[in-house]
């Protein structure tokens, strides 16, 4: 069976369905090799809906939360990348470990960078596409990444688990923001 996933923006939902909506989230379950790599999937998100330059998603499948998601403003540097502003950070990222193995983390992730591209659009940015840290111990999210096309960019020592590893999907052509705009390096 062909799995679909949509990205759900918590900030744009009303106040009943954001609240069923972080019921689901807070009931995924995160399994004991990803706790190395990522935080509290309920936790993340309030955080997310409280800081103004995060965009918190809900990663749903079926109709359902399956996995978790955050594209942020201004932070790129978190992620190794030599600036804040050229890029979105991809963070936060997670699918339940109930529900991996079934491709929802690469499918996820490239509804991620088309949604890091509208956003990039809808708030006249200069984005020109998503970065990403994942540590150098957790093949499935490299393999992910890759699958959904992003590219190593390097190592990056600052991330809290160990060793990591600079990823980075630049919008496709369409996506892109408008001539002039800064070229990431």
């Amino acid at each position: 069976m062909s799995e679909n996933v949509w990205l759900m923006p918590l900030k744009n939902l009303d106040d009943d369905a954001r609240a069923i909506k972080l019921g689901e989230i807070a009931e995924l379950e995160v399994g004991t090799e990803q706790r190395k790599f990522v935080g509290d999937p309920l936790r993340m998100m309030l955080v997310g809906l409280e800081e103004e330059s995060r965009y918190p998603f809900a990663v749903d499948s079926n109709g359902t939360a399956v996995g978790v998601l955050t594209l942020q403003a201004g932070a790129a540097s978190l992620a190794g990348w030599p600036d804040d502003d050229s890029v979105w950070l991809l963070r936060g990222f997670l699918i339940d470990r109930r529900q991996q193995g079934k491709g929802l983390g690469t499918l996820a992730a490239v509804a991620a960078v088309r949604e890091a591209a509208r956003l990039t659009r809808a708030l006249a940015g200069a984005q020109a596409g998503v970065v990403l840290s994942v540590n150098e111990i957790n093949p499935a999210g490299l393999a992910a990444y890759r699958k959904a096309g992003f590219e190593d960019r390097g190592p990056y020592q600052g991330g809290d688990a160990g060793p990591q590893r600079t990823m980075f999907c630049r919008f496709p052509a369409r996506d892109a923001p408008p001539p002039g705009s800064p070229e990431p390096t």
